[in-house]
């Protein structure tokens, strides 16, 4: 096993030495004492996260033996085996009947650029520098001809908004144009969707499921740099390429056969041709009672040839049975996987992900050893799910949220955990897509107890609630929490915070750099654990339902699937 010495760049250096001395005895005893006394009356067993512990097994899942842990790898083999053993050592039941694992069936599409096309008006798009497209279908060959364009808005449908961008047109065999984020984003109007933070009418996720709702032939979104919080490198070295999905029994038919991005300057192109103003429909598109407008004498053709390969994953998931509401659940989710190996790589082949997602998978395992060792039982059974596939496209947890090991109605709430870095002691926790669900009011209970404030997201406008998986979870209706350690550092402040941040992204991020060292200060790490062991703590050990606030895109959804599930008893 490799273990590596942490050599941070400078620019950070000067914060994380200055914050990573260890408190004083004073100090410590002054925090323990506050938290003894906070917990006195708590209304559930309190924990502790044992360091040592969480340490080792964010160190095993990332060494280099399980070859960054990629599905479908002899990594990834070796990552599952590991958490079934660690899962039955700590005492978890297997979650799905007599097995740990629930199989996650995945192919892989690659579209071949050289014998693929999308053309407009015969007019042959260039493929990786104007457009990007791909197709959901599992399907060698999959084409389409002579679609009329239609641009329609941001394409969403969101009744609790009162907004619908196809309203009065069909578009069975048409090929729809549409802008990436929501029109609060465009506006900054905060009474217009929730405003500058991406609602999930935003994701490019929920626009290409809408459009195949809709009967669309193609699906097509104009790239623009700031809504979408990415540049065009990111659309094409994202979606080009092998596309892992999950093996659905349909085939994929339910999707349009072609769903892509072209580049904003493409779009004013094909906009002029069809005698329309790209920035006076910009403007349209986020004015309430927009209606789509066809983009006279435009007409779409596609032609895409694949290679389809078959492979299979799993997830892993254990589980404390409940001793008064065995069918009720909690939820901690985690996905396992990450990038694996580069073979092309001169040097470090293998993107070890020891933030992402290490850390939150060793996490999960971590909070169910601290249930585990309680002497009182919880009411309700306790789930834990570490996922595969997550880099692929939530694969796992959506696979989950479709086939769930318990009823998604009796779900109480959920926890995800994804790439907590090792920042030392912060004042603060950042709550991602902050607003959501009482499962904060939870989170700020355990949080007060620590004398930590909760911060908000820093980025809403790029949507990063919809980017991990407790969205797939959340798009059913299950309240979902997704929360990180602080950025406001007890020594540097949120400058240093910040700094740290910035250099994992720009360093270690999905590169071979992510690795565990063993002079990682892990005292917001456990904090971070322990707070989120109390927030299912709170849902466990009482008859509570926590749901979305009024107001949340997801709170209709919740409410029909609970009174549903009440009927049915």
């Amino acid at each position: 096993m490799k273990i590596r010495h942490n050599v941070l760049l400078p620019i950070v250096s000067v914060f994380v030495l200055a914050a990573c001395g260890q408190q004083s005895d004073k100090e410590n005893d002054a925090i323990a004492s506050t938290e003894k006394e906070a917990n006195a009356d708590a209304p559930f067993p309190v924990a502790t996260i044992d360091e040592t512990g969480l340490r080792e097994r964010i160190a095993i899942l990332a060494a280099d033996e399980f070859e960054g842990r990629a599905p479908a790898t002899s990594g990834g083999q070796k990552t599952r085996q590991y958490l079934i053993k660690e899962m039955q050592k700590i005492g978890l039941q297997p979650a799905n009947g007599d097995s740990y694992e629930q199989s996650v069936p995945l192919v892989e599409l690659t579209a071949d650029p050289q014998r693929s096309a999308f053309s407009v008006n015969g007019s042959q798009l260039a493929y990786g520098d104007e457009v990007v497209f791909w197709t959901k279908r599992v399907e060698e060959s999959v084409s389409f001809s002579d679609s009329d364009l239609v641009f329609v808005g941001y394409g969403v449908v969101a009744p609790e908004y009162g907004w619908n961008d196809y309203q009065g047109i069909d578009v069975t065999g048409k090929t729809v144009v549409m802008l990436v984020n929501d029109p609060g984003y465009a506006t900054e109007n905060p009474d217009l969707f929730n405003g500058l933070s991406m609602t999930y009418y935003g994701r490019w996720t929920y626009k290409y499921e809408e459009a195949a709702r809709q009967g669309a032939a193609a699906a097509i979104i104009v790239h623009q740099t700031e809504p979408a919080s990415y540049g065009w490198g990111v659309v094409e070295g994202s979606w080009s390429g092998p596309q892992l999905d999950l093996k659905r029994a349909n085939g994929g038919t339910d999707r349009a056969p072609l769903e892509g991005w072209i580049q904003e300057s493409v779009a004013q192109r094909l906009f002029a041709e069809a005698g329309l103003d790209f920035e006076e429909q910009l403007s349209a598109a986020a004015t309430p009672g927009f209606s789509p407008i066809p983009m006279s004498g435009l007409r779409a053709s596609g032609n895409i040839k694949n290679i389809i390969r078959e492979s299979e994953s799993a997830n892993v998931a254990g589980l404390i049975r409940g001793a008064e509401r065995p069918d009720e659940y909690v939820l901690y989710m985690a996905h396992w996987d990450h990038l694996g190996r580069n073979f092309s790589a001169a040097n470090d082949s293998i993107a070890n992900g020891a933030v992402d997602n290490a850390s939150g998978t060793a996490g999960i395992l971590s909070i169910a050893d601290a249930f585990a060792k309680n002497e009182t039982p919880p009411e309700r059974s306790l789930m834990f799910v570490a996922v595969t596939a997550e880099e692929s496209g939530l694969l796992g947890s959506a696979y989950f949220a479709e086939d769930p090991l318990a009823p998604l109605a009796n779900i109480v709430g959920g926890v995800n955990v994804d790439a907590l870095l090792p920042t030392p002691p912060a004042k603060d926790l950042i709550v991602i897509g902050n607003n959501a669900s009482e499962l904060e009011d939870l989170l700020q209970d355990g949080a007060s107890k620590r004398n930590l404030y909760l911060g908000p997201d820093a980025n809403p406008q790029a949507g990063y609630f919809y980017r991990s998986d407790h969205i797939s979870l959340a798009k059913t209706g299950v309240p979902m929490l997704y929360a990180k350690n602080g950025v406001d550092l007890i020594d540097g402040g949120k400058d240093a915070g910040k700094a740290f941040e910035a250099e994992y992204r720009a360093e270690r991020y999905h590169k071979p750099a992510d690795e565990y060292y063993t002079d990682w200060d892990m005292r917001a790490m456990v904090q971070t654990f322990e707070v989120l062991y109390e927030v299912g703590a709170a849902m466990a050990y009482s008859d509570e339902w926590p749901n979305w606030y009024e107001g949340n895109e997801f709170r209709a959804l919740r409410d029909r699937q609970r009174a549903a599930a009440q009927t049915s008893e």
